[in-house]
């Protein structure tokens, strides 16, 4: 696990600098504080294949497998292809196996040496031979082009910006911001998308200019000609008629393999474990693959809401496994500025604060940690799946069905705590009006259109492109074609939430803490077998996960199977009526916040008065107004 950092150029006054080079690796040291290195050339006027665009690339290193000969920037034998890349090859044996078979030879015992000869023989075909979560960058000097390519899932991040004929990249963007002359002019689209997903949507950044390489794609720039490709492009429409005992013996086999695969490592190996079905399910199959007891790592919260180490601790004894407990009070005020600082762009999903406190604590005992992200996605887990299930049931009913909703918003009441039975009973009957998809866009958005629509002041409307941010999730969803609304909704997260909200997430606290993460349920083999298997064997009796629980009931106790699903979260509400309430008014009642011409004062003192009073949970709203604002003066009003 590493960052990596880079440019291209075609003209002598576009140069990057070996110095620049230096300072855009440098950024991203916390990625890789085992190793760094570059490779710098200038552009040349006479080479072998004609004039050759200039080049650098930079790698910080985190040493996972080959700790002696895996130094990158890395080239072939005649250094015509060079690479840096960002992850794992977890296949990287079996494709060595066919290179050196074809004539190959190898150097070093490293993945990285792989894709350099891989490129050689099947050049941008060789991301579809893949299989591992990375971001990769190579130097393709026999066509003078730059190619970058990210893992089919978006596990790695990959940033860049294209201007003229310069192309600047990086794992963060923090790296690209190390450039001389690159602008910090923040995208008021992005702002609407922000408060919409709670997070920035591919390919969009935060940033006018700068992008996010889509997951499951490759680009290509030859200093005149920008490409990007989608080389992953399952078929959402198909849908396997595969028995039950079909479906879970090729799930065994499928994610018996992933894990095998992820425990590949030359350093220290454990597994963050919340007591959940999916996390518990990668340590006890780890616990079959290996000899040696797993060790995992849980965290706990005074709140009790929050807490899920009680069931982590009967799994760890279920199993056997060397068990790491933290118990932490979460202090908001320490934490803030560091979230702030590594998430780039403004990332309002508050469950980044546990996942940054097990990933810091995970690190202080192993390099390496298995997680259980994806399964919610693959197999239906969300608790919210059972609002999809009921609304198609009433849309099925057609005006009877609308009735009952409308009956519904009369009689249950719009305000009230966020998560009451209650309040999202409104929700619900609010949103039957819609179609599916925007239904669904209302159900998980921070701020729906409305809200948003009251916050907004009139000068910062004008200046929103024409485009919705429901297109985002609506061209997931449509990628489903007839099949049902379950498997839609589903399917949509599994492009959108996950690569955007919940990979980043992982990747940015682990990765800030110098520690790999490695998700099985993410391998894109068991990604395509989940794809095509029908709602039925996901979704049985009012939940999800049920071809998991046929297949590996017997492997968890069965209180795991039946308990209530928990989400990996801080006390917002609490914190925003107690130790943050000063710094939440102070911060978004400024008139250095309100005098951006986003919002209106109203409407924002309007959000806090009413979350204040009790009347409404607008925790999560103020949360995303706070992180953004905390943002700008991190990255904007300091650098001007």
């Amino acid at each position: 696990m590493c960052g990596i950092a880079g440019a291209f150029w075609t003209s002598p006054q576009h140069e990057v600098s070996a110095e620049v080079l230096t300072r855009m690796t440098d950024s991203i040291a916390h990625r890789g504080p085992d190793d760094s290195g570059i490779y710098h050339r200038p552009q040349q006027e006479h080479g072998p294949y004609g004039i050759v665009p200039g080049i650098g690339l930079g790698h910080r290193r985190l040493s996972i497998i080959d700790l002696a000969g895996g130094h990158q920037p890395l080239a072939n034998e005649d250094e015509t292809v060079w690479t840096v890349f960002n992850g794992e090859i977890f296949n990287f044996k079996s494709l060595r196996a066919r290179l050196e078979g074809a004539g190959h030879t190898f150097r070093t015992d490293s993945d990285t040496e792989v894709i350099v000869h891989l490129f050689e023989d099947e050049g941008v075909d060789a991301f579809r031979h893949f299989n591992g979560m990375f971001a990769i960058a190579v130097w393709d000097q026999r066509h003078r082009r730059i190619v970058l390519g990210r893992d089919r899932l978006g596990q790695k991040p990959l940033y860049f910006r294209v201007q003229d004929d310069q192309l600047l990249f990086g794992s963060e963007l923090k790296a690209i911001l190390q450039a001389p002359g690159v602008p910090r002019e923040v995208d008021p689209g992005a702002i609407d998308a922000y408060l919409t997903y709670q997070y920035v949507p591919h390919p969009r950044t935060i940033f006018k200019g700068i992008h996010k390489l889509p997951p499951g794609c490759y680009l290509t720039f030859d200093g005149q000609k920008l490409e990007v490709v989608s080389y992953w492009n399952p078929d959402f429409t198909r849908e396997s008629n595969l028995s039950l005992a079909d479906a879970k013996a090729e799930l065994i086999e499928l994610f018996t393999d992933s894990v095998r695969l992820r425990l590949q490592a030359d350093v220290p190996l454990g597994a963050f474990l919340s007591g959940g079905i999916d996390s518990s399910l990668v340590v006890a199959t780890m616990k079959q693959l290996t000899d040696q007891p797993v060790k995992t790592f849980s965290i706990g919260f005074p709140q009790k809401d929050y807490d899920e180490t009680s069931y982590a601790r009967l799994v760890a004894e279920h199993l056997g496994t060397e068990h790491h407990e933290f118990q932490v009070t979460p202090d908001a005020v320490e934490i803030l500025p560091k979230l702030i600082h590594h998430y780039d762009e403004p990332m309002a999903d508050s469950s980044a604060i546990p996942t940054w406190y097990v990933s810091q604590m995970t690190r202080e005992h192993v390099t390496v940690a298995l997680s259980g992200d994806g399964g919610d996605e693959l197999f239906a887990g969300y608790d919210r799946y059972k609002a999809v299930r009921l609304a198609a049931m009433l849309d099925k009913l057609g005006p009877l069905g609308r009735l009952a909703s409308r009956l519904g918003m009369k009689v249950l009441p719009a305000g009230g705590p966020q998560k009451s039975i209650l309040r999202r009973g409104y929700r619900f009957a609010e949103a039957m009006s819609l179609s599916p998809a925007r239904r669904y866009l209302d159900w998980i958005s921070i701020f729906n259109e409305t809200r948003r629509s009251d916050l907004y002041d009139d000068a910062f409307v004008a200046q929103l492109p024409d485009a919705d941010p429901y297109t985002f999730l609506y061209n997931a969803w449509k990628r489903v074609g007839r099949r049902d609304p379950l498997t839609a909704a589903s399917l949509a997260d599994l492009t959108t939430y996950l690569p955007c909200d919940l990979n980043t997430k992982v990747d940015i606290a682990a990765m800030a803490n110098a520690l790999e993460c490695r998700q099985p349920f993410l391998d894109y083999r068991l990604a395509e077998f989940a794809i095509r298997l029908p709602a039925k064997w996901k979704w049985r009796g009012g939940r999800g996960k049920f071809l998991l629980k046929h297949a590996f009931g017997d492997r968890l106790p069965k209180v795991i199977w039946n308990r209530k699903k928990m989400g990996f979260g801080v006390p917002l509400n609490t914190w925003f009526r107690g130790q943050l309430k000063e710094i939440l008014h102070d911060t978004l009642l400024s008139e250095t916040s309100l005098s951006r011409g986003y919002f209106q004062p109203e409407a924002v003192k309007k959000l806090l008065d009413e979350h204040d009073q009790n009347q409404f949970d607008h925790s999560a709203r103020l949360w995303a107004l706070l992180v953004l604002e905390l943002w700008h003066r991190e990255w904007v009003d300091g650098h001007r």
